[in-house]
Formats: structure tokens, sequence, C-alpha cells
């Protein structure tokens, strides 16, 4: 594994609080990890409305927790499935690694590089805000972008495999992120984030 990044640094310069930990999980159980949860989670197709207009994404998501929250994003609704074996050994490890306990978890599969997620922010009404969430990274290495939302700062970092990334305090309210497409990616990746619904 690299080194463990210095978690005390906050990436943002501003507004905001995002801590990098740098690959947490070995490359032998988080290639592991991938398979389960590519074989074992309940994968939807992500239905959104965007300008009247519904579209389908080509990546894959599934939506768990402690309880069957309702999770709202774009005219679509979800319902929290009951943790798996492998899930709840990763929000362990995500709350171990920021101190933080979580009670949901929205998983993300990308296929490859073709697939990515536009400027967005994590702000529902249904999140506790300002509250932390841990982004655990599996499978392909992608470029992780910040752009705040009234000025012309950006900040990026590129996810590694094994990775945990926590984003908290005013970070929601004043940056946006994003995951963008790359060709060169060919593997999958698999996304979870870790959150605290209401």
């Amino acid at each position: 594994m690299s080194p463990v990044h210095n978690p005390t640094q906050n990436l943002l310069p501003f507004d905001g609080i995002v801590r990098y930990f740098g690959q947490v999980i070995d490359p032998n159980n988080a290639a592991a990890y991938l398979e389960m949860l590519k074989a074992n989670l309940d994968w939807q197709q992500e239905e959104t409305i965007i300008f009247g207009k519904r579209h389908i994404s080509k990546r894959l998501v599934a939506w768990y927790g402690d309880e069957n929250y309702e999770y709202r994003y774009s005219g679509s609704i979800k319902l929290a499935l009951p943790w798996t074996e492998e899930l709840a050994a990763l929000k362990s490890i995500a709350e171990k690694t920021s101190g933080t306990i979580y009670n949901s978890c929205l998983v993300n599969l990308y296929h490859n590089g073709n697939e990515g997620m536009g400027w967005h922010s994590d702000n529902e009404k249904s999140i506790v805000p300002d509250s932390s969430i841990a982004s655990i990274s599996l499978g392909a290495e992608r470029r992780f972008v910040f752009k705040h939302r009234t000025l012309s700062e950006k900040v990026e970092i590129f996810l590694q495999d094994g990775s945990i990334l926590e984003m908290k305090g005013e970070t929601q309210r004043y940056w946006l992120h994003s995951l963008p497409k790359s060709t060169r990616v060919t593997m999958p990746r698999i996304n979870l984030t870790f959150r605290k619904m209401i």
C-alpha cells in the first residue's frame, strides 16, 4: 500500500473540509470487495428527471442503510436495503478511519471511464446538514474534482484503489464535485459514499 496521507491536511483552501486518507484497504482485499459487491448488491439503473426529461444512467446504483431510509434525487426515490456482510465491513472501515458513525450508503458502479458524474453536491434535505460523508474507492483510479460555487477555485485529486476521502463541514454548501469521464480508464470502479441520514 502507498503511504498514508496526512488526514489533518484540508484539501480545500476554505469553505469546507476534505480529508484524503490514501489507500486504507489492502489491494488484494480491495479487489475481493470489488468482485463481491459487483456480484451481490441489488444494482439498479438510475433514473433522473432533468428539465422534465427522463434519463437512465449507464452507471449502476444501490442504496443500503440501518433503516429503510428514503433517498430522493432528481425526481427519483430509493428505499434503503439492509446491509450486506461486505457493506457492513466496509462501513466499519469508513467509521474507524473518519471517526464518524454512518447509517446509510449510496453505492455507484462505473463500468469504465466512459461513465462519470457531472457537477453536483450531496446536499439533499434527507442528509444531516454539514455531516461527514466518507467515500471509499474500489477498482480503477479516477480523477475527482472540486469547484467552488461562486469563485474560480478548483481542487483535484486522483482517488486510488482502496482509498478513503472524507467531506464534511460546509463543503456541500460551497463546493460542487465531479468525476470526469476518461477514455483512458478501461477498468470498473465502485464508489461507496457512507452518509448520515435524518
